[in-house]
């Protein structure tokens, strides 16, 4: 399986920034992609960015322009490079990646354990 690690949660004043780690470990060969999602209290978890194993990202809306996802192929870490942060961000955010099943086109995905991001003043 896949373990993942997520650091670099914190509070911060709206208009901030954080950066947010996560490590993957164990199988992670052949991961397509890896991602950040969030989850504010009594709402649903929704995609934050993603990145594929060929270096395509993709944005929520209410993110593009503020936050930027990478990753370190040598390090097995994905990235959250988060600013201008607001109110709205505050969120638990969790790591996930995805690879292949090996059975019919499935896949498999995890989570890590998620960092909390509050941002306020």
């Amino acid at each position: 399986q896949v373990q993942l690690v997520e650091s670099g949660g914190g509070l911060v004043q709206p208009g901030g920034s954080l950066r947010l780690f996560c490590a993957a470990s164990g199988s992670i060969f052949n991961i397509t992609s890896m991602g950040w999602y969030r989850q504010a209290p009594g709402k649903q978890r929704e995609l934050v960015a993603v990145i594929t194993s060929g270096g395509s990202t993709n944005y929520a809306d209410s993110v593009k322009g503020r936050f930027t996802i990478s990753r370190d192929n040598a390090k097995n870490t994905v990235y959250l490079q988060m600013n201008s942060l607001k109110p709205e961000d505050t969120a638990v955010y969790y790591c996930n990646a995805e690879r292949p099943a090996g059975y019919r086109d499935y896949f498999i995905g995890y989570w890590g354990q998620g960092t909390q991001v509050t941002v306020s003043s």
